[in-house]
């Protein structure tokens, strides 16, 4: 293992999962330019992984806001109406297995609905993002399926998705096919359109829905990216850190519509990243129009919509003024959401619907 003279990788460890994270920050800054040069042959190490995994989404100079949800989670039980399903599954696939949850709306009756898979941010379950975005009330109301695969804690032990880890950026491996095959498994098994079949997440969650994007785009037909970052914006712990921080483009390309949500005040991904991510995917689209507006909690947004050769909206980047980083319009319910915003989950659900 490399020895990195100014930083005690172990200890940082400590206090990260200690809830110190300020501490492990400053330990971390201090030792960052040696790190990247020294520490980028090892990123396979075990100690190097724990201390990213720890630090999870909350890096930058936004910890002291998030230092209180560590240890947060859902504050009331999931609502599950009459005749609807809440279903533990699991998805077993050459690279692994991983614990989902299902949510099936009573109005299904065997007959082909879209799918909407969920991928939660660091530290969350779902439990708790199906709280938070409210996309099983959606669901309810518009009948369609949505699944919320769960990061093993064994594989990050803060619950992230490695989205910043070269072998988890790739088809055919890694957590894309696990989620990739959770979608296909769905499909097989019950009445989904395969034509609307779709995927979004925050922060951790929606970086990995960027990289489905780039990886599955014959499975997913349009992808919803909240505080995320863009496919291949990193490829380990240096560059992570900081394409987080100061942002980072990518050379990968896909042409998948999407649409991102991300906050001018998010002081844990750059917001810079929204950018990158609308840019990774806006192949010939024409140049975008732009329009403001007032959310009905008093938040102002700026939406810039970008339409394909045909004239039809491609993709969409909603620029939310004065948010953090947290899904936008939420319930308080659930962890990392912002009630004054724009209704995310709604307006991912509409850009999908007339795709």
């Amino acid at each position: 293992m490399p020895r990195f003279p100014k930083f005690d990788l172990s200890e940082a460890t400590r206090l990260t999962r200690a809830g110190r994270l300020k501490e492990a920050m400053a330990q971390l800054k201090d030792a960052l330019p040696g790190l990247a040069r020294d520490a980028a042959p090892h990123l396979d190490l075990r100690g190097a992984k724990d201390l990213l995994h720890g630090l999870g989404d909350r890096l930058g100079e936004g910890l002291s806001g998030l230092e209180g949800f560590v240890n947060r989670g859902p504050k009331m039980p999931l609502p599950v109406p009459s005749g609807a399903k809440w279903e533990a599954r699991v998805h077993a696939g050459a690279a692994g297995r991983r614990n989902y949850k299902l949510y099936i709306p009573s109005g299904y009756r065997q007959k082909p609905v879209p799918l909407v898979v969920m991928l939660h941010g660091c530290t969350q379950s779902p439990d708790d993002f199906a709280l938070g975005t409210r996309m099983n009330e959606l669901a309810e109301e518009q009948n369609f399926l949505v699944a919320y695969p769960a990061q093993a804690q064994s594989a990050n032990v803060s619950k992230c998705w490695n989205w910043f880890n070269e072998a988890d950026q790739q088809r055919g491996a890694g957590e894309p096919s696990l989620i990739a095959g959770i979608a296909r498994d769905l499909v097989a098994e019950l009445a989904v359109d395969p034509a609307r079949v779709y995927v979004a997440g925050l922060s951790a969650g929606g970086a990995a829905a960027a990289v489905l994007g780039a990886t599955y785009p014959d499975v997913f037909k349009g992808i919803g990216v909240h505080s995320g970052l863009a496919c291949g914006a990193a490829r380990d712990l240096p560059s992570a850190l900081a394409a987080m921080k100061t942002g980072a483009k990518s050379a990968r390309r896909h042409e998948v519509p999407t649409i991102v949500f991300h906050g001018d005040g998010d002081r844990t991904v750059n917001p810079v990243n929204g950018d990158h991510v609308i840019a990774q995917s806006r192949n010939g689209a024409h140049e975008p129009r732009v329009e403001g507006g007032v959310s009905r909690g008093g938040m102002r947004y700026t939406r810039i919509v970008y339409a394909d050769g045909s004239g039809r909206p491609a993709h969409e980047h909603w620029v939310l003024h004065g948010a953090g980083h947290a899904w936008s319009g939420g319930s308080a319910s659930g962890s990392f959401t912002d009630p004054r915003g724009p209704d995310a989950s709604r307006e991912m659900m509409r850009f999908f619907n007339n795709l």
